[in-house]
């Protein structure tokens, strides 16, 4: 094994609007911004890594690993660009994916429009055949009723199928035979709801593995399109994928699971958030991942950014919970909008100002970029507020028009409102900057907390520019801009554990535990989590185990940690004991003096890692110096209100300790920090950005 070629490692993170590229040569990071190419996405990465490797010194040849993560999976679901896709599913059950919950995600709206199911009604088909929901069959599967079904897809062209069986969950019996049955006579990808999400709650289930079946071929294609193209330049290396829940998988995984691409790009941020705040010893932080198209704001606690086992895509109103399609697979918990610095203003009709959750993306992009796009974008206000340079966006690479900026802004919103330039992109900033820090809000009551507790955690492209703005309105009153802040995901990549969690439901009653199968059922979940890590890694590898537990008749469940240990005799009064800890950990208080109310486990997980070197701790550093600008110029501030004198400095002139006194531009290759004149800003040891309200102690 080439150990040097080992230590060069390769990050690449497709986004809506900007393709990151970062090479991480033996600790040092050369990285790029390039746009994305949406007919060839790979075109994109390909041309990111020759502009890293020139900076390198570096042929494709030294590459040793290239870990991707992308929205592609994602856009096709949101965007409906997938595959003509059939759902084989138990006679009675056709109708579940339009049926959903029937809960009303809007109360009140007697005109309430559910999202429109996946696959339509005329290419779902019911075949006999059924499992109860303690596994044993009922009902055996028809197999005539399913070769006359492999007629008709054939017949109708379709490119994916997806088998979901009521209660398969626990028997995968049915959906297999299924599966064995179809393939004789398809030559067409089949995904069966055991496979990809194994977990209770049939609409959840069936739609996730409608969502896989449906996204598998363009993926796949896609998947394999990368592969050669990187051979063919010479990068003869491996290809990992990183997945939703933040770890690591190989391509053939990635292929035949899509569904977990999906949110993979901010999966990234989040790994390199919780990395920064090791680095500082920070226990309670909130990663805000500002890019082209969309804002992530995620909760870090202990280091660790938190997950669940379901979320929602494609929220359809009001980016209201309910209103989208879910997916049951593990991921990074957090909540996005359509705040990048892509998202279009304009103005709706009761005459406010409003912005995104359309984007003008890589093509034509923004007013300013000067590729044809004629509506204002974020960074067509920022550029007018002069938080951008307009000859040093991106390097130089991309020369910004602050003419057709103005136009574009004044046209579409300025002139509706009667206001002049300056204020109607103060008001587009203030917007986005406002839904922003209602969204961090509302996320954080959600999960109990208190989010001016937490220190905030910024990178993507467009957060550093919003960063300080955001922290006023949430009473932050620190903020990190780590170094490579622009291409955050891309970097947390390069820092991701190979890693699996893999899941099964079996609803059990502590009273009737059985020590004996719990033991027989994490082992099997331990060794298929554990092959899709050994994949990646010949190391030691970690498991975590989960149960998701909750009293009888209740609708959800908590997480419970479960030590990694075989269970024995006394196993029901140790879980007994570690769900009421969890649930007043949650909750505030166990349920007692009800007598015999049960407890039971729903959910098994069991999560597979490799272990990763702990990152070098840094104490959070104090100015002492301070800096003296060469540069100025002006720049709206929004504490004041009125346009103010920024000191202008390039990062790369800064050393540990510098202080830069607000107001500022801190400016670098890939993102702008802006130091509004409430916050300084103080350089840590390892060239993080310490953005700081004044008046504050370190």
């Amino acid at each position: 094994m080439n150990t040097a070629k080992d230590d060069i490692r390769l990050g690449a993170d497709i986004g809506g609007t900007f393709t990151d590229i970062a090479l991480d040569v033996r600790g040092t990071i050369f990285s790029t911004k390039v746009l994305t190419n949406y007919a060839a996405p790979e075109q994109a990465i390909l041309d990111g890594i020759a502009i890293v490797l020139r900076g390198a010194g570096l042929a494709p040849s030294d590459i040793g690993i290239v870990i991707h993560g992308t929205t592609l999976a994602t856009n096709a679901l949101i965007e409906r660009r997938g595959a003509k896709t059939a759902l084989v599913t138990t006679e009675g059950f056709r109708d579940v994916i339009e049926m959903r919950t029937e809960n009303r995600f809007e109360q009140y709206d007697l005109n309430l429009r559910l999202p429109t199911p996946l696959i339509p009604r005329e290419h779902r088909f019911v075949v006999k055949g059924r499992i109860g929901a303690g596994g044993q069959e009922l009902q055996p599967l028809d197999d005539a009723a399913l070769e006359e079904i492999a007629d008709a897809i054939a017949a109708a062209g379709f490119g994916a199928v997806a088998i979901g069986f009521i209660h398969s969950y626990v028997n995968p019996v049915h959906e297999r035979r299924a599966r064995e049955i179809l393939a004789k006579k398809l030559r067409v990808p089949i995904s069966i709801s055991a496979e990809v999400s194994p977990q209770m709650r049939e609409f959840e289930r069936f739609n996730t593995v409608c969502a896989n079946a449906y996204v598998r071929p363009q993926m796949a294609d896609y998947l394999a399109r990368l592969q050669t193209r990187l051979k063919d330049m010479g990068a003869n290396c491996p290809v990992f994928m990183i997945h939703s829940g933040g770890g690591l998988i190989s391509v053939e995984t990635a292929s035949e699971f899509p569904v977990r691409l999906v949110e993979s790009g901010p999966a990234g941020g989040a790994i390199f958030a919780a990395d920064i705040a090791e680095r500082f010893g920070l226990e309670k932080v909130v990663s805000y991942d500002m890019g082209g198209t969309t804002a992530k704001i995620c909760l870090i606690e202990d280091c660790a950014p938190r997950t669940a086992r379901t979320f929602e895509v494609a929220r359809t109103y009001r980016f209201c919970k309910g209103s989208g399609m879910p997916i049951s697979i593990p991921v990074i918990e957090m909540i996005e909008i359509g705040a990048g610095g892509g998202s279009i203003a304009w103005v709706d009709a009761m005459g406010r100002i409003q912005t995104g959750p359309e984007s003008a993306g890589s093509e034509p992009g923004p007013a300013c970029y000067g590729r044809g796009g004629m509506h204002p974008a974020i960074t067509d206000a920022d550029l007018v507020l002069g938080k951008l340079d307009p000859n040093n966006f991106a390097g130089g690479a991309i020369k910004l028009d602050s003419s057709a900026s103005k136009q574009a802004i004044m046209r579409d919103v300025g002139d509706r409102l009667s206001l002049d330039t300056m204020s109607t992109a103060f008001g587009i900033c203030e917007v986005v900057d406002e839904n922003m820090a209602n969204a961090a809000r509302v996320h954080a009551v959600e999960n109990g907390k208190n989010i001016s507790d937490n220190i905030m955690i910024a990178f993507g492209g467009a957060a550093p520019l919003h960063a300080a703005r955001l922290c006023e309105k949430l009473g932050i009153d620190r903020c990190l801009v780590p170094k490579g802040a622009g291409v955050g995901s891309a970097i947390g990549f390069l820092k991701a554990p190979f890693g699996f969690e893999a899941l099964a439901s079996r609803v059990t009653r502590l009273s009737q535990f059985n020590a004996d199968a719990a033991n027989k059922l994490l082992r099997g979940l331990k060794a298929s989590a554990e092959s899709f890590v050994r994949a990646g890694t010949s190391g030691r590898i970690d498991c975590e185990i989960t149960a998701f537990m909750r009293y009888a008749g209740q609708g959800w469940e908590i997480p419970v940690n479960v030590p990694n240990d075989m269970f024995g005799d006394d196993a029901a009064a140790q879980l007994k004991e570690w769900f009421q800890a969890s649930y007043q950990r949650f909750f505030g208080r166990a349920i007692d003096g009800l007598g015999k109310l049960e407890i039971e486990i729903v959910t098994w997980s069991v999560k597979a890692s490799n272990q990763r070197p702990h990152a070098v701790r840094n104490q959070i550093a104090a100015g002492e110096t301070a800096v003296a600008a060469k540069v100025k110029r002006p720049v709206f501030d929004p504490a004041s209100g009125s346009v103010q004198t920024y000191a202008i400095i390039e990062r790369e002139t800064l050393s540990s300790h510098d202080r830069v006194v607000g107001p500022a531009v801190i400016v670098e290759r890939e993102t702008s920090t802006v130091v509004t004149t409430l916050f300084d800003a103080v350089i840590q040891t390892d060239g993080t950005i310490l953005l700081i309200r004044k008046g504050i102690q370190a």
